[in-house]
């Protein structure tokens, strides 16, 4: 391998680093995009929205009502009505309905869910898992009927004569036979809760005026995971506009809130391997979102925040709003069968690396985990499959590398013939006159390996995020989604607490990969290549052992086959496929011969013939 392939190599690992970096800039641009686009109105919305709220917060006895001429009326008391005195003093009861996947408990404070619990699945450390922790959520609804009815602060009646085993009833008086209920329905053997919120008998007390109700929904969301980089790097709260390509997200690591004024079909309080989603098939018509990340010492993970309305029709004694939950885990089939989009929040790549994902490595994971338990063994087929797929490109590149190679002795002479800096041009053109010779494109042990980077695109983004391989055993790694810690230490060096050994091994076949290919390569006297040559030996494999070292073990063990095999096919292709001699015979036998000048050759025969042209003009002035 010459210079030139070298600064090919060395371009293909830039390009790979920045095209790692590619959906998360264009996601970051597009949310800033539309961030500008509705700022304006959002915030316009948003200040009216919160003045009205103050206002009324601060005058709970008051409330103003308009009748058909716009003309006001006298205000009347609140809470009057000893229902409602009653209410806010009761104390609430705990109420559970579960199926084969969830436990809901629902307390009659606030007529809301208490907590969730997902029965299948377990955190890393062997804990139940609780989307919705007792004490750490709340689920409100303010309306003015006629003044703010925070449902939070009242305790509503249960009504088991409305109620079954799947199905629990709660309602709130509101005087003269009109009442607030609430009423959840948990789907049998399903992630789903369905609400409905319905106001009955109240088409009097919700002033004309009024055509929405709030939504605040609070929650804090536990750790589950070995590894809290990794699992808040992957942790966000989503939410989706009706048709959208996908959903918009803040998070990911990182603090953030967004407001926007558009209609919101979905939100989703998501973990690395599961969400708790609220959808509102009438949509949300306004959004505010909030994400704070917790401490890494803490038992918590995140704190979310949504604020949102919902349209009300007034003056119907009968106002039904629906809205629909999701408590479960990110499994791509599962959250698809919904038909909601939902499947989105799971991080597949962007629209073309996502199809590949989609259609080609997921189906492929399944069919194989019908057949076999072993998930390391469903990793080593996976990869074996993928490398049969892309062997086609893999050879053009392997065969060009060894073709090389054996040039190496002519190549030699040629850096002997033209040791100086200023014959640089001269150098390339003679070389290139080789490569004809021989029947070597220097771009053959390029194009392919970029024609390679969606793929392991795809499996960078398949591994963290595949809930599948969530608590599965291999070997040394106790969680392939998570790294397998061999060496582990309390104080961060360089950013690390640990060793990953799946990481480690993949770094140490990259580095003896790369030693035996370059072994008979020389960079003559040229520091510059020798430069290069040194980075791509030493520093690519240590930098990929960086970024691997706290991802899935899953990932880093993929890479490590993917490199053992990349050396079979490198052996088997310079043992018995690439003939040195034949090469070198080749070369030899056209020394005397004419070659054929490719267009590449005669613009640097021009460039060249323009670089003397320059120098004599030089001359001359002097």
């Amino acid at each position: 391998m010459d210079k030139n392939s070298i600064i090919g190599f060395v371009l293909i690992f830039l390009i790979m680093i920045g095209f790692f970096g590619y959906q998360s800039r264009q996601s970051a641009k597009q949310q800033a995009y539309q961030a500008q686009l509705d700022s304006i109105a959002a915030a316009e919305a948003y200040a009216q929205w919160q003045q009205d709220s103050i206002w009324r917060a601060e005058h709970p006895e008051m409330a103003v009502t308009v009748d058909s001429a716009s003309t006001p009326v006298p205000v009347v008391p609140v809470y009057s009505d000893s229902l409602l005195n009653s209410a806010a003093r009761a104390e609430g009861q705990l109420i559970t309905l579960e199926n084969e996947k969830l436990e809901v408990v629902f307390t009659t404070r606030g007529a809301q869910p208490y907590s969730v619990k997902v029965k299948d699945h377990l955190t890393y450390t062997k804990e139940p898992i609780c989307l919705l922790q007792p004490e750490k959520s709340q689920l409100g609804f303010v309306v003015y009927a006629p003044t703010a009815i925070d449902t939070r602060k009242f305790t509503f009646r249960y009504v088991p004569e409305a109620s079954s085993d799947n199905t629990v009833v709660m309602r709130l008086p509101m005087g003269n036979g009109g009442y607030i209920e609430q009423k959840y329905t948990l789907e049998k053997d399903s992630y789903s809760l369905n609400e409905t919120l319905s106001f009955v008998g109240m088409g009097e007390l919700i002033p004309r005026n009024v055509g929405s109700i709030d939504i605040d929904f609070d929650a804090v969301i536990p750790r589950m995971e070995k590894g809290y980089k990794n699992e808040t790097q992957y942790s966000r709260l989503n939410y989706y506009f009706p048709d959208d390509n996908k959903p918009a997200s803040i998070g990911n690591g990182r603090a953030g809130e967004k407001r926007f004024n558009n209609n919101i079909e979905w939100f989703a309080f998501q973990q690395q391997f599961f969400s708790a989603i609220m959808r509102s098939p009438k949509n949300f018509t306004y959004g505010e979102f909030k994400i704070d990340f917790l401490p890494k010492g803490d038992s918590d993970l995140m704190h979310c925040k949504a604020l949102l309305q919902a349209d009300v029709t007034p003056g119907s004694d009968n106002i039904q709003i629906p809205f629909e939950f999701y408590f479960g885990p990110n499994d791509y089939k599962g959250l698809k069968a919904y038909n909601h989009a939902y499947e989105k929040v799971i991080p597949l790549g962007g629209r073309v690396i996502g199809v590949f994902t989609k259609y080609v490595i997921i189906p492929l994971f399944d069919w194989l985990s019908r057949f076999i338990s072993n998930f390391g063994i469903i990793i080593l087929l996976m990869t074996i499959f993928i490398k049969v797929v892309v062997f086609p490109f893999a050879y053009k590149s392997l065969s060009s590398s060894a073709k090389m190679q054996a040039l190496k002795p002519f190549m030699e002479k040629i850096n002997a013939k033209y040791p100086k800096q200023e014959d640089a041009m001269k150098k390339q053109q003679e070389t290139m006159a080789l490569y004809k010779k021989a029947g070597v494109s220097p771009m053959g042990g390029c194009l392919p390996m970029l024609l390679q980077m969606p793929i392991l695109w795809a499996m960078f983004r398949f591994f963290p995020a595949s809930i599948e391989l969530r608590q599965q055993p291999f070997l040394w790694a106790e969680d392939l989604s998570a790294y397998d810690d061999v060496i582990h230490w309390g104080t961060s060096i360089l950013g690390m607490d640990h060793i990953s050994l799946f990481a480690l091994l993949m770094a140490v076949s990259m580095f003896f990969y790369s030693k035996i290919t370059m072994q008979n390569q020389t960079a003559a006297n040229d520091p510059n290549a020798k430069m290069m040559q040194a980075m791509s030996l030493y520093m690519m494999p240590v930098m990929m052992f960086f970024i691997c070292n706290n991802l899935s073990s899953g990932l880093s063990y993929y890479y490590l086959l993917s490199n053992i095999i990349t050396f079979l096919e490198t052996w088997i292709i310079r043992k018995w496929v690439v003939n040195p001699d034949e090469i070198v015979a080749r070369v030899k036998a056209a020394e005397n011969k004419p070659v054929p000048k490719s267009k590449w050759q005669q613009r640097l025969e021009e460039a060249q013939k323009m670089q003397r042209e320059m120098e004599k003009q030089r001359g001359k002035k002097r």
